[in-house]
């Protein structure tokens, strides 16, 4: 593509005085279960613009099935953060090529391997990897500069600013509604550009992907006139109330506790059920404790009688595997951080954080407030950093001199709460509301929540507590689907839980994708 300031292409316009580094497309064949299936893989920027005046350049790679009519589902894919790139999803469980893991989710030697992904939503829709601004390839735009003249687009620019034109603020992106306008803007100049208005759209959104996509589920027909037949919410962080709990809280230790006791059997350590007790009873038991007996304990606190209270106590730390007097001076709030730390303490391993039922050795076995390594998040970057410049530069053919954002703390760090008319003393944000209002306004819409039994962050108790309170009518709550995996944040990883997770979502499109 020519790095012509007025010239017109497929993401730019003629008017914009800008044009985005040039894209990139492969033909491949992709082998479905159903045999092979050619698919056109396509990585581009969408320039998203204010007043007509180009404001940000958004990355995405599109998997499209070549010989699928307009009519064929087409899925817009994001992960979360914030500060996450759409590489976990696309490499992890939904594109045609996928990361190697061990069977069971753990991390195999470098270098990292690119496999064909027989378990990818291809076989029943497109894909479109979206990376938000400051991830993957996605920035801002500055008119102050020029590229270096005869370079390719993407190159670094030359330093030449426009001394009447002010540097753009590169943190513009990073807040809760403009994030938000910029994936509306987004979806629909991608369903212009590739012509697929008469397309069924669906949105797959993972942590606070998740919480994006229940925000969607209302913002994108009510803003963008985007209609949605469904979507995903995989490991949503829906209700940020849950996320961050003191001592005066309770829920967010109602809903932890599920999750900690499946990890605490999983690896041995439960006094409560025996090390052959099936999964589904470890977490009915849990469940009914936490609502119950834990609940009450909580609310009451010093008002609760002592032998009741160390009753209630006891069995707490029986489920959790932890030393009683621990559990007694905690007065039953364990953190996910102490419970990572002490569960194996004793062989000197610390447990995985987005997926307990994995560990590392504890590099600091003499510190309680240095925190190791954890293997479900800092541990799989090498293999994700590796596989997406494998797949975009390599298979794919993306020529740019710009670093991918596989994990950009500094976009996480820079998030800001930016919602018209919210007050200081507001409380924390959520998303189960714009999801109902989004479910009334569109009576046909489908929505799949999906989390990781062993998932500490956020624990799939939440989800399941908050669909319970939503008080949906008989045909509302019908059209909203809970299912959850062995596994932890990204319980994809293992390959047992991407099979049926894939399954799972294949039955869910059946269902959400009705053309008659």
């Amino acid at each position: 593509m020519p790095d012509d300031p007025t010239s017109t292409d497929d993401t730019g316009s003629a008017t914009s005085g800008w044009t985005p580094p040039a894209s990139a497309e492969v033909h491949e064949t992709w082998p479905g279960p159903d045999g092979p299936v050619a698919v056109t893989t396509r990585a581009e920027w969408i320039v998203l613009r204010e007043e007509d005046r180009p404001v940000a350049e958004l990355f995405s790679v599109a998997c499209t099935a070549d010989d699928a009519g307009a009519d064929r589902p087409v899925t817009f894919v994001f992960n979360g953060g914030p500060g996450a790139s759409s590489a976990y999803l696309h490499l992890g469980a939904l594109g045609p090529r996928r990361v190697a893991f061990a069977a069971d989710g753990t991390l195999l030697p470098p270098p990292s391997r690119l496999v064909d992904n027989t378990e990818s939503w291809l076989a029943f829709t497109d894909l479109v990897f979206v990376d938000p601004v400051g991830t993957g390839f996605s920035r801002v735009v500055d008119h102050g500069t020029t590229r270096e003249p005869n370079a390719p687009n993407g190159s670094a620019a030359s330093g030449q600013r426009d001394k009447d034109d002010p540097k753009p603020d590169p943190k513009a992106f990073f807040g809760v509604k403009r994030d938000l306008e910029s994936l509306g803007e987004f979806v629909t100049r991608w369903l212009s550009t590739h012509e697929r208005w008469s397309s069924p759209v669906l949105i797959a959104g993972e942590s606070y992907g998740g919480f994006r996509a229940a925000k969607l589920v209302r913002s994108l027909p009510e803003t963008w006139g985007v209609g949605l037949s469904g979507a995903i919410l995989i490991s949503p962080a829906m209700e940020f109330a849950t996320l961050d709990p003191t001592d005066y809280d309770v829920l967010p230790w109602v809903d932890l506790l599920p999750t900690m006791a499946a990890a605490a059997a999983h690896h041995g350590r439960s006094r409560a059920f025996d090390r052959d007790t099936p999964l589904d009873d470890v977490l009915a038991g849990a469940r009914e404790f936490a609502t119950g007996p834990l609940l009450t304990a909580l609310v009451r606190g010093a008002s609760m009688p002592a032998d009741d209270r160390d009753e209630v106590l006891g069995r707490l730390a029986d489920l959790l595997g932890l030393d009683a007097a621990l559990v007694s001076r905690a007065e039953g709030r364990i953190s996910m951080e102490v419970f990572a730390r002490e569960l194996l303490r004793d062989e000197g391993r610390r447990l995985a954080l987005y997926d307990a039922s994995q560990w590392v050795r504890d590099p600091f076995p003499d510190r309680d407030s240095f925190g190791g390594p954890d293997p479900s998040l800092m541990g799989i970057g090498r293999v994700y950093a590796a596989g997406i410049n494998q797949r975009l530069r390599g298979e794919i053919g993306v020529e740019t001199d710009r670093p991918y954002e596989l994990l950009s703390y500094d976009v996480n760090e820079s998030w800001k709460v930016d919602l018209d008319n919210r007050h200081g003393l507001d409380g924390p944000i959520g998303a189960t509301d714009d999801l109902r209002y989004g479910m009334a306004l569109d009576p046909s819409v489908q929505v799949l929540v999906t989390h990781g039994y062993y998932d500490l962050v956020t624990p799939f108790h939440a989800s399941d507590r908050l669909r319970d309170l939503m008080r949906l009518d008989p045909d509302t709550a019908a059209r909203v689907h809970l299912q959850h995996f062995p596994g932890g944040h990204m319980f994809y990883g293992w390959d047992a839980s991407r099979r049926d997770f894939r399954d799972l979502v294949a039955g869910f499109y059946d269902d959400a994708v009705r053309l008659d």
